[in-house]
């Protein structure tokens, strides 16, 4: 019996025995983390997509809101996975998501899953940068209804009279003018930037860009939710600058709003009709705009 206690034989493959289960053990819990840590990120990417996203329709409606979030979490194959949607204080987005995800190795051990689950906040802030402005201002003293018709004079020297200034954006001359009006302007304008103002005739070249910005928007009048609509345009907010008591030759940007071309503009007009709009779009925020006019950009919050 001593001989036989004493016999060493088949100890290593004891010892390699349970050393393939411990490390089959670590590998089945790595693979386990590995996954959950995968679930978790691809889980916090589709609450900031759905916050992101549904936050630009909080202009809108609550029920636009909500069609978007869905359509992102689908999107990211998550479609069931929505635990709330919460619109907060008309100017925030909170969107939660969460599912059980199944394991592998743990369920060996009685642990078939786990709940996780990741939330995203997204707000809207007035914009202090804009991309793609027309060349025609508005006075910061005029007082805005949103959804309210409007019909705004359009004429050399009426940035002093609280209506459209016309703004020299790419300098002097109607047709500079009428192409920044069509298509907008090029370059980023921003909070604090100071603008020529613009005379002469630029009745023709109001017109001819106006119909043009309509002819080009495939929506049906009054349809202004859709986001690439021609027939929104970006105006800068402004505050006058000096002048000579006659009309103002500089004007300095305070902010941003967006402008919904009501109807065309026949051969006699000299003023354009149409609405003011709360809108999100192509713009920055490096903080809140000192003048809020109903144009925004987003920012996740959390």
């Amino acid at each position: 019996m001593r001989i036989f206690l004493k016999k060493e034989d088949g100890n290593a493959f004891l010892l390699m025995a349970l050393g393939m289960m411990l490390a089959l053990g670590m590998l089945g819990l790595v693979v386990d983390a590995g996954h959950l840590y995968m679930t978790k990120s691809h889980m916090q990417k589709t609450a900031n997509a759905a916050a992101l996203s549904g936050a630009q329709e909080l202009p809108n409606s609550g029920e636009k809101v909500n069609q978007v979030v869905g359509e992102i979490l689908t999107h990211h194959g998550e479609s069931d996975s929505l635990l709330f949607s919460n619109i907060e204080g008309e100017s925030q987005l909170h969107v939660g998501v969460g599912r059980d995800v199944p394991l592998f190795f743990s369920s060996l051990f009685g642990v078939d899953s786990v709940m996780i689950g990741a939330d995203a906040k997204a707000g809207l802030h007035a914009m202090t940068a804009g991309f793609g402005t027309v060349p025609l201002g508005l006075n910061e003293s005029m007082a805005l209804v949103y959804g309210q018709t409007y019909t705004l004079k359009v004429d050399a020297g009426d940035s002093e009279m609280g209506n459209f200034g016309i703004l020299a954006l790419e300098g002097p001359g109607a047709k500079s003018y009428g192409e920044s009006l069509k298509h907008g302007f090029d370059e980023k304008l921003k909070v604090g930037d100071v603008v020529n103002t613009q005379t002469g005739n630029i009745a023709g070249a109001t017109r001819e860009g106006v119909n043009y910005r309509i002819n080009n928007c495939p929506y049906p009048d009054g349809d202004y939710q859709q986001r690439d609509c021609s027939r929104i345009m970006l105006i800068p907010v402004y505050k006058p600058l000096g002048g000579d008591g006659k009309q103002v030759k500089s004007v300095e940007i305070t902010g941003f709003a967006y402008f919904y071309l009501a109807k065309p503009m026949d051969s006699k007009d000299d003023s354009i009709s149409g609405i003011f709009i709360k809108r999100v779009g192509a713009g920055e925020s490096d903080s809140d705009a000192p003048l809020d006019r109903g144009a925004y950009t987003i920012k996740l919050t959390r």
